[in-house]
């Protein structure tokens, strides 16, 4: 079956790479996230990724501790997430490069929008790390952003929830699940299934954006083929 898009951002959360333990990176789960990104490629299809860092490092939880200071620690959190992924999809026979938003020369090059268009054409997955490079702006945000930059038809969002709800399906039981959804709409119900900045830039640039569960690999697949295994994201 050929898939419906043939350029994508695929937005990994940290916590997508943890697995049970929450915590830093389990190779099981980077495996299997990397073995479906090997299975696009080979179809011919384009992809950038953005990945956050919150199985290091969560910014709004460090107390007394300057905001500035704390985001950039996160930023670097994502450049080893990209690290990871940059060296199993290699291990895999998957060429790579990194991008990264904030300059660390040993680790890969800067961002450079021509520059990574030219590398998705050339077959490379380029992998974007250190989110937006500025304070105050989430990964979630550095998705959309280089999303709109590259030119990608559709914004791959794995998260560790199976779709968006209008509260919180852990501690609600009639949480109700949105197959499709509108950026205006979650912004009007303050939903936090992606922050604002994010949604507003998306909504602005006609962005579609699919939601669903990272835990299942299969879902990149099944949103290819143009099915919904989450919620669809439009304006």
């Amino acid at each position: 079956m050929s898939f419906k898009y043939k350029r994508i951002l695929l937005k990994l959360s940290g916590e997508a790479l943890a697995g049970e333990a929450k915590f830093g990176i389990d190779k099981d789960k980077l495996g299997k996230v990397c073995d479906s990104i090997k299975n696009i490629v080979e179809k011919k299809v384009q992809i950038a990724i953005v990945v956050g860092g919150g199985n290091f490092w969560r910014g709004r939880n460090a107390l007394e501790m300057e905001r500035t200071t704390a985001d950039y620690m996160g930023m670097l959190a994502t450049t080893m997430n990209a690290m990871a992924i940059q060296d199993a999809l290699e291990a895999r026979g998957v060429s790579t490069r990194l991008q990264n938003a904030i300059e660390i020369k040993q680790v890969g090059e800067p961002f450079i929008c021509r520059r990574a268009i030219r590398h998705l054409e050339k077959g490379r997955v380029v992998i974007f790390g250190g989110g937006t490079g500025n304070p105050y702006f989430s990964t979630d945000t550095a998705a959309a952003l280089r999303a709109t930059e590259v030119g990608a038809e559709i914004i791959l969002f794995g998260k560790t929830v199976d779709a968006v709800y209008d509260s919180d399906p852990d501690t609600n039981p009639n949480a109700k699940r949105f197959s499709e959804i509108s950026y205006s709409e979650i912004l009007n119900m303050n939903l936090k299934v992606i922050d604002a900045t994010a949604a507003s830039l998306c909504r602005d640039n006609h962005m579609t954006m699919a939601i669903f569960d990272a835990a299942d690999e299969n879902n990149m697949i099944k949103v290819l083929e143009g099915e919904n295994p989450g919620t669809i994201v439009r304006e």
